[in-house]
């Protein structure tokens, strides 16, 4: 059969007009792709000759504290500015080199470098001053620019360095609460669009100039009281050179609300400089009171006593008969030599006589006369659940720490090792958490969760306060909180003398405990002669009002680390804060 010519010729029209749509839909397609889809990609492409893109830095929103009935600024922001080349449009490198060496310093030959780079923007300087900028504007180098930058300044200098902490040259928070509130710090950059001449020169922003404004970050109103901040900076120092000791912290907070009043470390650096501070040094950057858990000694007696009360085991006035000494597995708990021997003794003998096997004797009283899993388990609870040891605080801070508590039924020796915690030893935490904890046991029973930030105020001005939040109610009854401040107060008035108390102020009620630790060494076991010594305490009229941490790290003084090297510091702190700071008298 003969083919149709007519029929083929159709066939050949329809294949084409087949070829022909789909040919005119890929070109809709890949338009629609090009033009809707990948329009920003190749819009700023097709202008990359003449508009290159920017990010305006947001404003890093302030830190202010309290300073009596006003706030003032820890930190706040200072415009400097970046200096920055186009290397396309610079045509002798080794001069423009060496004319913006002269206003920046440096070496020549590395900024020369950086001019002949294959970016297309690249930083020869940051943070120059104004009067730099200037200079850098009027050499008029085709290539060349300077950018208005924000920069953090501390206004008190080196005053609560270790709790702000700092920004680095990225514009990230590093450590303190720069660190643990980058996020609401930081704010959001905007976008430029910084048009350039034919010679590469960014001309004017303007309105029209800018993508996306920057959104300023949030600003922060410190429970930081300046005043106190200073004094306890000072008193910690002295105190310390006093001690012959290298390093040492101290805190201040309200144990109603768990509001930090001030927190110190020495040593400490300027957070305007910390690119001055060597690597080898850098450990100076942290918050030791937070970040650096420590074996405490004997100001864990207080805790042991507050438990075993709380448990029913004992009561304030319980008697016994002190060995002094406890065979616990093949190891032998002693007292330091000033105990008086084996004798009849109190639960206020415990405390103020500092008895390891007092506390010994406590923790053998939760298992029903032993140490055994009952007692373990029982006093890890208290540790762990009522007094929140081994756990974060949540406190604004970067690089806090929990510290370590032993587990009471997985390891070897259980035993020995739990009756080593009841005294302080073989257990680790930071002051903060010392804190915390002795806060909610001398309050009424409640555990708040320590905090650094009154309130955060918006770019807006829309201010959201802090509430104070209780971790844990009934931590201890308020009958056994009571008996804890009898308790602590006869530690001081028994030993105020021993403590460098002058005289004991009766209108106030002032309550404490000391411990001195053996520091561990790396591989197990403890040096014979290297001690820490630690103070907890408060002081306050009808109820507590401050109270007070303070640890000093390896003594060089004759005598116990915690009596003659932290208690003096707690003394003069006590003292500072009812001669200057408002403590209430007693209404009787």
């Amino acid at each position: 059969m003969t083919p149709n010519p007519k029929v083929n010729e159709l066939t050949r029209v329809r294949i084409w007009y087949a070829l022909l749509i789909l040919i005119t839909v890929a070109i809709v397609v890949r338009l629609f792709f090009l033009q809707v889809i990948r329009y920003d990609y190749y819009s700023k492409a097709a202008l990359s000759k003449q508009l290159k893109q920017y990010e305006i830095p947001a404003d890093r929103g302030h830190i202010l504290a309290h300073d009596g009935r006003s706030t003032t600024s820890l930190v706040l922001n200072e415009t400097k500015y970046t200096v920055f080349a186009d290397p396309k449009f610079i045509t002798n490198p080794k001069d423009a080199a060496r004319d913006v060496q002269r206003i920046i310093g440096g070496d020549a030959g590395e900024i020369e470098k950086k001019m002949q780079s294959d970016s297309r923007y690249v930083v020869l300087a940051k943070k120059l001053d104004k009067n730099q900028k200037q200079k850098i504007n009027d050499l008029k180098i085709n290539g060349l620019g300077t950018r208005e930058v924000p920069v953090r300044t501390y206004p008190q200098s080196q005053l609560a360095a270790q709790l702000l902490g700092f920004v680095d040259d990225e514009g990230i928070g590093k450590y303190g609460v720069e660190e643990a509130l980058n996020d609401e710090l930081k704010g959001a950059p905007g976008e430029l669009k910084a048009i350039t001449d034919a010679q590469g020169v960014p001309l004017a922003s303007n309105k029209d100039n800018i993508i996306k404004d920057p959104k300023a970050g949030d600003s922060l109103l410190l429970t930081i009281d300046v005043g106190i901040q200073k004094r306890l900076e000072d008193i910690l120092k002295q105190g310390l050179d006093i001690a012959k000791s290298s390093s040492g912290s101290a805190l201040i907070m309200d144990p109603n609300s768990g509001a930090v009043k001030a927190i110190a470390n020495y040593p400490t650096y300027n957070p305007a400089e910390f690119f001055k501070v060597e690597q080898k040094d850098q450990l100076v950057f942290t918050n030791a009171a937070v970040s650096a858990p420590l074996e405490v000694g004997s100001v864990m007696k207080s805790f042991t006593a507050a438990a075993a009360i709380d448990m029913g085991v004992v009561s304030k006035n319980t008697s016994y008969f002190d060995p002094s000494q406890f065979k616990v597995g093949d190891k032998t708990i002693t007292n330091i030599e000033e105990d008086g021997g084996a004798a009849q003794r109190t639960v206020a003998d415990i405390l103020q006589l500092s008895l390891n096997t007092g506390a010994t004797w406590l923790l053998m009283q939760m298992g029903g006369g032993e140490i055994n899993e009952q007692a373990r388990t029982r006093w890890h609870d208290y540790l762990t659940n009522h007094y929140q040891f081994g756990k974060l605080t949540g406190i604004e801070q970067g690089y806090e720490a929990p510290g370590v508590v032993p587990h009471p039924t997985e390891g070897f020796g259980l035993n020995i090792q739990f009756a080593n915690t009841a005294f302080g030893q073989g257990m680790t935490n930071t002051p903060l958490q010392l804190g915390a904890a002795l806060s909610s046991i001398i309050n009424g029973g409640k555990y708040y969760k320590p905090h650094l930030v009154e309130k955060r105020i918006k770019n807006d001005g829309t201010e959201i306060i802090t509430e104070k939040k209780v971790v844990r109610e009934k931590v201890v009854s308020d009958q056994v909180s009571s008996d804890m401040r009898d308790l602590m107060e006869n530690v001081i008035s028994k030993n105020y003398l021993v403590y460098g108390m002058k005289n004991l102020r009766q209108e106030f009620r002032v309550g404490g405990k000391t411990g001195t630790a053996e520091v561990p060494k790396p591989g197990g076991g403890y040096y014979d002669d290297r001690f820490n010594g630690t103070f907890i305490g408060y002081v306050g009229g009808d109820t507590p009002e401050y109270v007070i941490i303070v640890r000093v790290n390896e003594p060089k003084i004759d005598g116990y680390a915690g009596a003659r090297a932290a208690a003096p510091i707690f003394v003069n702190l006590t003292n500072m804060l009812i001669d200057s700071f408002g403590v209430t008298p007693k209404s009787q």
